[in-house]
């Protein structure tokens, strides 16, 4: 992996640059739409400035209230989720939130999401130029509202085109957020590679649900909702793993990563980069605790950079 040094190190310290497309990150850790907010609120709770980058929660074209409560509920091993994507819209997001963020010394990733391919584009041309925004996450978990709800990251036709669409009127890097609730996570990732993105992370939440036996309810208002936490994380090592071996851009790893050593598996299985998403919830500084973890394996396993474990998977076969 080439790696164009302008970031600079201290001597002395673990070398933990990586890079996603153009965009270079002092270190592989990034935070997780939806679980961090705008940033400001973790502000007293963690030293944002260590962090690889910060992506925000989804922004649509429009503000959005989301669903009703309750919305959230805690499973085995992690947590169900219908928030319904509540935000500011992007309009109010730009104004209000990105002077901000603007302001921090990491790099800002905007996650967007909305219900035609128009409004992707759309949404990235308003973000184009906005001082701070460097690099836009596209959730393609969404419904096509013109094509009868079917979801962007269920077809691998609208995913490649949606991704087009963005990469078309964006001068950032384009990551693409994949959903796991699909066939072949393969024919996916190729897909959205082929329709231009410079990164993919993956992966978002997988479709769930739990019942209140008691009530003979559900616990969602929703019924059903998006599940993450430790519960994913094999699921999405294993979809890492194979989207690896078609792709030729770099992947981010997301899915129950709570400590370094999590965050270490993922980039083994082929991500050069990763982020933490539900742990914030349980411990707000797990971002920065990762952070120190991976910089800690640095220097025991005695290595140049955190670059070289990158897809350094042994296998016993060849798959």
């Amino acid at each position: 992996m080439e790696f164009i040094k302008t970031t600079s190190i201290d001597a002395g310290e673990p070398d933990l640059r990586v890079k996603i497309g153009s965009l270079e990150l002092a270190n592989p850790v990034m935070t997780a739409s939806g679980t961090f907010g705008y940033a400001r609120e973790f502000e007293n709770l963690m030293n944002l400035h260590r962090l690889g980058a910060v992506i925000v929660k989804g922004i649509s074209l429009e503000p959005r209230p989301g669903n009703p409560p309750p919305r959230i509920v805690e499973t085995a091993c992690g947590m169900l989720n219908a928030i319904g994507l509540q935000n500011v819209g992007v309009d109010r997001f730009i104004t209000e939130k990105m002077p901000y963020l603007d302001g921090l010394n990491v790099p800002v990733i905007v996650n967007i999401l909305g219900g035609s391919v128009e409004e992707y584009r759309e949404i990235t041309k308003r973000l184009e130029g906005v001082p701070g925004v460097a690099g836009i996450e596209v959730n393609i978990s969404c419904p096509n509202v013109k094509e009868g709800g079917v979801a962007f990251g269920g077809d691998p036709k609208m995913a490649a085109e949606v991704t087009s669409a963005v990469k078309e009127v964006s001068s950032v890097p384009v990551i693409v957020k994949l959903s796991p609730n699909v066939t072949d996570i393969k024919e996916m990732a190729y897909a959205v590679q082929e329709g231009g993105a410079d990164s993919i992370s993956l992966i978002n939440t997988l479709i769930g649900m739990a019942i209140n036996l008691k009530k003979r309810r559900p616990e969602l208002a929703n019924v059903i909702g998006g599940l993450s936490g430790p519960a994913i994380k094999p699921v999405a090592l294993r979809m890492v793993f194979e989207a690896s071996r078609v792709v030729s851009i770099p992947l981010i790893g997301i899915g129950g990563i709570e400590n370094a050593e999590d965050a270490l598996e993922f980039m083994l299985a082929g991500a050069s980069a990763v982020q933490v998403g539900t742990a914030n919830f349980v411990n707000p500084r797990a971002s920065e605790d990762v952070v120190d973890g991976i910089g800690r394996y640095v220097e025991e396993e005695k290595l140049e950079s955190i670059r070289d474990i990158i897809g350094g998977l042994k296998l016993d076969r060849v798959m």
